[in-house]
């Protein structure tokens, strides 16, 4: 086989293993999860032994559960939770994250942790510093709040994050807003706080680091949030001038992700790849099909969030339709529902086709039915 057949075939297996890992029904087969824990433990040389993480709750607290290196997110998850008693069935609302301490205090959150995946091993083998495992909320559909108002533990947690956020100037309250929202903090009203918090712009929104777009100029610097149906961004343009554009998930048409990459070292055995991410966004505007392009590091997880809005939203269309069946493994890993109606979105990942920088990718495609929802 020449270097360059090889190459071609991991590619293609890349590809193939990231296609599968987003498939709901791969993804409750035994096997297949046996199969992914042994890929992650065989890749960075670690045997099953008994550990111990920290699990980090959004006001600074860690909870220790004792583990296992072979233990997935998963199972992680419910030990917590089993710790503070969060309600069992109340699981799918929240997920654990991969979550990057900076100085003064800031954080950025690198990417939530599959079921499937080993947080023991994610610790170990990211490339970001001073990573740590966190357990918040995960919906972006502010509504849903109202699900977990009868769980003293789950509201606990949505309000830490709540204030969290606020800290983090990811949610954007008014001057009024914030005077009424500290008072009901020092009162620890938090019934109250969190039906405040839900008129406040971008709350429960997930906001990604500082990076750069291609809307409205190429090379714009961006703060993009996710939540609540929408993809807002707020636009530095070359003038230092700024600019708000919400781009309504009904709008939005398919996504993909492309891997750019820098060759840094072309000698020797092992040659080491300088990566960075672009997500390409296909949107209507005005009856025509249009792209932009966010280049960011979390484009994973900016891909992740697009996929719940898109489950949060078909579960609500099941609900107002009964008639109507479709799978939502997310919320609701134990039911199916079907849809006889037909609705496509897409995405996909494109493969590093080569070890140098790449500047243009053809549109390649992989659908995503109401079923893989």
């Amino acid at each position: 086989m020449t270097t360059s057949m090889a190459d071609a075939r991991r590619d293609q297996l890349e590809q193939y293993l990231q296609n599968v890992t987003v498939d709901p029904k791969m993804l409750r087969s035994d096997v297949f999860v046996d199969f992914l824990k042994l890929v992650q433990l065989d890749t960075f040389s670690i045997t099953t032994k008994k550990s111990s993480v920290d699990v980090f709750l959004p006001d600074g607290r860690s909870i220790q559960v004792e583990i296992l290196t072979s233990d997935t997110a998963e199972r992680v998850l419910e030990m917590v939770s089993h710790e503070i008693g969060l309600c069992r069935e109340l699981l799918g609302y929240f997920g654990l994250f991969l979550i990057q301490f900076c100085k003064e205090g800031k954080f950025s959150v690198v990417k939530k942790l599959a079921d499937f995946e080993l947080p023991y091993v994610s610790l170990r083998s990211s490339e970001e510093a001073n990573c740590k495992v966190g357990l918040r909320k995960w919906y972006l559909d502010p509504s849903l709040d109202s699900m977990l108002m009868d769980c003293r533990a789950a509201v606990d947690l949505i309000y830490m994050q709540a204030i969290q956020d606020i800290e983090k100037g990811w949610t954007k309250p008014t001057p009024a807003q914030r005077q009424k929202l500290e008072a009901l903090q020092k009162e620890d009203n938090q019934t109250q706080f969190l039906e405040l918090s839900r008129d406040v712009q971008h709350y429960g929104y997930v906001q990604l680091d500082p990076c750069t777009c291609d809307y409205l100029e190429p090379g714009c610097g961006a703060i993009v949030s996710v939540g609540n149906n929408e993809i807002s961004c707020c636009i530095t343009l070359p003038d230092n001038q700024t600019q708000d554009v919400i781009f309504q998930m009904n709008r939005v048409k398919s996504w993909q992700i492309t891997f750019l990459g820098t060759l840094l070292d072309m000698d020797g055995p092992q040659r080491t790849l300088n990566q960075n991410l672009e997500l390409r966004v296909q949107y209507s505007k005005d009856s025509r099909s249009q792209w932009f392009v966010i280049y960011t590091k979390q484009a994973f997880l900016l891909s992740s969030c697009l996929k719940k809005m898109i489950s949060e939203k078909m579960v609500k269309l099941v609900a107002e339709n009964p008639e109507m069946q479709i799978e939502v493994p997310e919320q609701a890993k134990s039911k199916k529902y079907h849809i006889q109606q037909s609705q496509k979105d897409y995405s996909s990942f494109l493969p590093r086709k080569s070890k140098i920088k790449v500047e243009k990718v053809d549109c390649v495609f992989g659908t995503i039915k109401e079923e893989d929802l």
